[in-house]
């Protein structure tokens, strides 16, 4: 089954084709993080004007490059949410339209089940396992217990893991965007230089306003001339090691053996080489390419929700709240 994926959920315009969910034909991606630098990080509005600029010569490209027809697609996957709304209407606009023009199955996709689904492409992971959803809006600690069904164990109770690393980034003067600047500065720096606080909250949860808090007060205390990066180390060497101490919490807790992470933030070589040497535990990761936003993702959650019963009429894009997509998916915990 080939699945067609959209995605403009935030400053990524991307469309894929993917087999039988797994299997990748093309991936495309066009990025806007040279157009948001002088913003210091997502501007809508400018985003909203890049995705509608692009979208439709890349589905175009992206039926070319896998020498493929849309009379050989057999359905159409978009994603519905979380993100921005004016950048989500592009794709699901043109995913729509498509559907119409083509007499094709409509799929709605849940940001964050796609995240997930990054696992399964090139893989041969299959469920049950427990997930750790790491980015730059969401943390959660996810029971993955079929293909279709979830519970969710734990969420930050505030800031989200990426938010956390750009913030830091942002304030230790780093340009957009301000995580991945952060993880190369910290290459160069002593993890062990600053001992930063660890917020004390329920196993499976998160809270980082503290710890950015923390920083933020002891840079205003430490010299003009203070180690960057041993600070930056620092502070990726406590979110790192929290991340792997509450998902091998909760891979105990449910009786599981296997780890997978997602989102953004799973690209950090930091915290995927403290999940490797977990010799317990069989540690699964999305490739690089597949760790920030991307189409791939959304047409391999598309061919898993492929029984769902949605219908295009009632579909409709989501800021934060999932409520709105009735996907068998999304029945047990809002991803």
């Amino acid at each position: 089954m080939l699945v067609l994926g959209i995605e403009t959920s935030c400053d990524e315009t991307a469309v894929a084709i993917v087999e039988d969910g797994r299997k990748v034909i093309v991936n495309n991606v066009i990025s806007q993080i040279e157009l948001h630098k002088e913003f210091g990080g997502v501007k809508p509005s400018v985003a909203k004007l890049a995705h509608e600029e692009v979208i439709d010569a890349l589905v175009e490209k992206t039926l070319k490059d896998a020498k493929l027809s849309m009379s050989e697609i057999n359905a159409i996957a978009v994603t519905l949410g979380p993100g921005l709304i004016i950048s989500l209407l592009v794709g699901f606009k043109t995913a729509k339209e498509l559907a119409k023009k083509y007499n094709k199955h409509l799929i709605g996709v849940n940001h964050l089940f796609g995240h997930i689904c990054s696992n399964y492409l090139g893989s041969e992971l299959e469920p049950p396992f427990i997930c750790l959803l790491a980015s730059g809006g969401h943390t959660q600690i996810i029971n993955v217990k079929t293909f279709t069904e979830y519970e969710i164990l734990g969420s930050t109770l505030d800031d989200a893991c990426g938010e956390a690393f750009d913030k830091i980034g942002r304030l230790l003067g780093l340009p957009y965007p301000g995580g991945p600047n952060l993880e190369k500065l910290a290459k160069a720096g002593n993890p062990l230089a600053y001992k930063l606080p660890e917020a004390k909250v329920n196993p499976y949860d998160f809270s980082f306003s503290g710890l950015k808090t923390a920083v933020l007060r002891l840079v205003q205390k430490l010299p003009e001339n203070y180690n960057r990066a041993d600070l930056a180390s620092s502070f990726q060497e406590n979110i790192t090691n929290t991340l792997v101490k509450k998902i091998t919490c909760a891979a105990k807790e449910i009786d599981t053996n296997k780890i997978v992470i997602a989102g953004g933030v799973s690209a950090n070589k930091t915290l995927r080489k403290k999940l490797l040497s977990l010799n317990t535990f069989s540690i699964f990761m999305p490739d690089l390419k597949y760790c920030t936003d991307n189409a791939a993702m959304i047409a391999s959650a598309g061919y898993f929700l492929r029984d769902t019963n949605q219908e295009a009429e009632t579909m409709d894009v989501f800021a934060k709240d999932p409520s709105s997509i009735s996907l068998k998916a999304l029945s047990k915990a809002s991803l």
